[in-house]
């Protein structure tokens, strides 16, 4: 069974403006952001692209964009959050140290790279094996898609260029391998379950408020 998800980065915000290292806090979409994510929904109306679920951080940037893509009803799990800075969290982006950031900011009361990583996949992972589930959107954050994005980097179809802009969709493939592998001098056998994410489609939206007909 092949299941598709997509996952996409909210639409921009103020502190995205301002180049505010935005986290766990929050600030709103800007026009830009509110028209960004329109385009995304009318991307996904003229390929004719419905959800049989629709899923978004608990932040409030994330949810405002899922609720101008569709009108459907959703859940917010906090998994999907983006990457926690500590006490870096609202100043500004000039103080980020190098890629990668490895465990930098663990010191600050922040989450390590791994940790977002394990935390996103953990969550998608849960979504993805619910019954019903076979095409799912997801609105999360540019971090967080990133380490999700480099979880499963050796599977990709195709590569990402740069950032994840404000609300890029990532199509992900999910296909399940179900095989039985007889025990030696045994009769039982053992059930293997291979799953693999696959990014087929990287949708950017390089769109701007001058762009509006």
């Amino acid at each position: 069974m092949t299941q598709t998800l997509y996952l996409m980065r909210h639409g921009q915000t103020l502190f995205n403006v301002r180049r505010k290292i935005q986290g766990w806090c929050d600030a709103p979409l800007t026009q830009l952001g509110i028209y960004q994510a329109q385009k995304a929904g009318e991307w996904f109306k003229e390929r004719e692209i419905s959800f049989d679920c629709a899923y978004s951080s608990t932040s409030e940037r994330a949810c405002d964009t899922l609720e101008i893509i569709t009108d459907m009803d959703y859940s917010r799990k906090k998994g999907l959050k983006e990457w926690n800075f500590g006490t870096f969290e609202g100043e500004s982006e000039d103080l980020n140290p190098a890629l990668p950031y490895g465990e930098f900011f663990k010191a600050y009361n922040g989450e390590s790279e791994e940790e977002v990583r394990q935390r996103v996949s953990a969550c998608l992972k849960e979504i993805m094996e619910k019954d019903g589930h076979e095409s799912v959107l997801a609105v999360s954050h540019g971090a967080s898609c990133a380490q999700f994005y480099l979880e499963w980097e050796k599977y990709n179809q195709v590569n990402r260029d740069g950032r994840l802009q404000n609300c890029c969709i990532l199509k992900y493939l999910q296909s399940t391998c179900v095989t039985y592998v007889k025990k030696y001098k045994t009769n039982r056998y053992l059930r293997i379950v291979a799953l693999s994410w696959r990014l087929c489609v990287c949708k950017w939206q390089y769109v701007d408020i001058k762009d509006r007909t």
